[in-house]
């Protein structure tokens, strides 16, 4: 049975080398998705944002482990928010002891009392959108010095607008025990599934993707815009509007809008709910600094809506072979939406701005800064607002009528991790991997009648 995979991001490239009979067909010249590196005067970038690999599942860790071979580094986080000035352990919640004693006393109280009000509104602990689930689980507090304003800064959404379907292991509510000792100031932390991580040592997070781009030679055809995608007499044909493919069953990993566009005969409200997908897009905008040491952070979030970017990551801070000797990088992540003000801006506005917003805040010198480049991607998070649900439960169901399987981020519309990727590729080989020995299965017991 021959495959068709849509997208060689890291979803199609796992699919790809799990899958023996399958074929990639990817639009770009070049493989990764929204994991691409860049390099440039000795200094390398996730240009698409900063990535780490880690995982609650040992099984999909340790594969992505294996396609990087020695060319790996282990890191313990050293994360901050940076709030009023001053860097505070991150999460936010296993840092009260770093805030002024009103600011800690506000927080706990908060905290503390949440429960009481989760149960006072008639026992039901299910929120009605995100801001208000902020605030029964963390506290007032917590929520409006920190969670509410970073999300909305990410999000470029109101939290009141968003929905609740994704926080779930994005959002972890922590323990009343961890926030007790935080205060105190005992250490404790949370996210414990990233505490400790891993990255590239040389090449970026491209040297996973340029990895399994090399398993898969013979396997990927690049510069594939798929534009028409039909299913007759039991197999799919996959067009560029020059030449087709034909498989036996295909699995997608593009983004879902261009999915749709490729099919026929899509029902009017399926159209519609796909227009009323909302995402970010983000600007990456990449610094190197002539100095050696610029602090030991993995990374920061800045909540602060006087800064531009909403979190700064520190390259070669997780390995020093992604920066030339005597040097060290940062890259600042800057969200937005079409056509909105920072849309607007140029690239040497954005570069500028980034600049002075961080030497304003004591990150970087800007008289250090050697390097400047601007990234801009324009799919990037996944934005649930309080209709997302209907309209993915009306696209769902189509794709699954028609029989079409998606995996990844944009391919699924949900705010997946590298992670959730890889899992997502590796259920579906294995349950081609099933039908196949079914299939064969079935042969033999005819055979032998």
């Amino acid at each position: 049975m021959t495959v068709g995979i849509i997208g060689a991001g890291l979803t199609g490239l796992t699919l790809g080398t799990l899958i023996d009979d399958c074929e990639l067909l990817e639009s770009s010249a070049e493989c990764g998705g929204l994991c691409r590196s860049l390099t440039e005067e000795g200094f390398t970038f996730d240009c698409t944002g900063s990535h780490i690999i880690f995982s609650r599942d040992r099984e999909v860790l340790n594969f992505m482990l294996d396609k990087l071979g020695t060319n790996v580094v282990r890191c313990r986080r050293n994360t901050k928010v940076l709030y009023k000035g001053n860097y505070v352990k991150y999460p936010f919640e296993n840092g009260l002891s770093e805030l002024t004693f009103f600011d800690r006393l506000d927080c706990l109280s908060g905290f503390v009392t949440a429960p009481l009000k989760r149960m006072n509104k008639n026992n039901k602990h299910r929120a009605a959108n995100f801001k208000e689930w902020l605030y029964l689980n963390f506290g007032r507090g917590i929520a409006e010095r920190y969670l509410i304003p970073y999300n909305e800064k990410i999000w470029k959404y109101s939290t009141a607008d968003m929905s609740t379907s994704w926080v779930d292991g994005r959002v972890p509510r922590p323990p009343m025990g961890d926030i007790l000792k935080s205060a105190l100031g005992i250490p404790t932390e949370g996210y414990k599934h990233q505490l400790n991580f891993y990255y590239p040592k040389r090449g970026g997070i491209s040297a996973l993707i340029r990895s399994m781009e090399r398993e898969c030679r013979g396997k990927i055809e690049k510069g594939f815009e798929v534009r028409a995608i039909s299913h007759e007499n039991g197999r799919w044909t996959v067009s560029n509007g020059k030449e087709c493919r034909e498989y036996d069953s295909i699995i997608a990993t593009q983004p879902i809008f261009s999915i749709i566009r490729a099919l026929k005969h899509v029902p009017h409200s399926v159209y519609a709910a796909v227009q009323g997908l909302r995402y970010n897009s983000l600007i990456t905008v990449m610094l190197g600094l002539d100095e050696e040491y610029l602090n030991d952070f993995s990374w920061i979030y800045i909540p602060d809506a006087d800064c531009l970017p909403h979190r700064v990551a520190f390259p070669s801070n997780y390995s020093k072979e992604v920066a030339p000797p005597g040097k060290s990088s940062l890259i600042a992540e800057i969200t937005y939406n079409r056509g909105d003000a920072i849309d607007r801006m140029t690239n040497e506005e954005l570069i500028a701005r980034t600049i002075r917003d961080l030497d304003k805040k004591g990150i970087i010198n800007k008289d250090r800064v050697c390097l400047a480049r601007v990234r801009r991607t324009k799919l990037a998070y996944v934005v649930y607002d309080l209709d997302y649900e209907r309209k993915m439960s009306l696209i769902r169901s189509f794709l699954n009528r028609v029989g079409i399987q998606v995996a990844g981020r944009f391919a699924e519309f949900q705010y997946l991790n590298m992670d959730a990727c890889v899992r997502k590729a590796m259920n579906l080989a294995d349950d081609i991997r099933d039908r196949r020995e079914e299939g064969r299965g079935g042969e033999l017991s005819n055979c032998g009648g």
